[in-house]
């Protein structure tokens, strides 16, 4: 009984492995027609808007990238608003700052899959969604929401990360 068990087992693992092999071809032979070029490259960021001129770049190597492009998607790095203001005005300013780095990364808006906002405190939810609302066109984007012990630089009300096909 017990070398039944085995032999099972292994014809279960071998039928496994060529499953697996098999839908690796497929993949890789649907990538190929599909003229989609599967390569990760970062993208500069475009010139903020109107930001006081930033302090000289360290000559560290970067600890990320901004923006990157893999195929045919756009990841975006969070972008927050640093600044004193509203968490309306900061919403607005992030918002306009992401449109602007999709765009510089052929993408848009509308193109957008999936969000992820952070709050400095949940009690801005609400105002926060009535400058959200209707900046993605007529599908928005899948989305999640949190709280967040503490945002990068300390002083942004919103910080908005997203992924979007090109």
């Amino acid at each position: 009984m017990e070398k039944q068990s085995r032999r099972g087992l292994l014809k279960n693992a071998a039928s496994a492995v060529g499953a697996v092999a098999g839908a690796a071809v497929f993949v890789s032979e649907a990538g190929a027609q599909s003229g989609v070029e599967w390569k990760k490259k970062a993208i500069a960021a475009p010139p903020a808007a109107a930001n006081p001129p930033a302090a000289p770049a360290p000559k560290l190597p970067p600890l990320f990238s901004g923006i990157v492009t893999f195929g045919n998607l756009v990841f975006l790095s969070g972008v927050g608003a640093h600044f004193p203001g509203t968490i309306e005005e900061h919403t607005k300013h992030v918002l306009d700052e992401l449109e602007r780095n999709l765009i510089a990364a052929g993408s848009s808006l509308q193109k957008v899959l999936k969000v992820n906002v952070y709050l400095s405190d949940m009690t801005n939810f609400a105002r926060m969604n009535s400058v959200y609302a209707g900046r993605w066109g007529e599908v928005p984007p899948a989305r999640t929401t949190v709280a967040a012990a503490g945002i990068p630089g300390g002083d942004s009300l919103v910080e908005i990360d997203c992924i979007a096909s090109i």
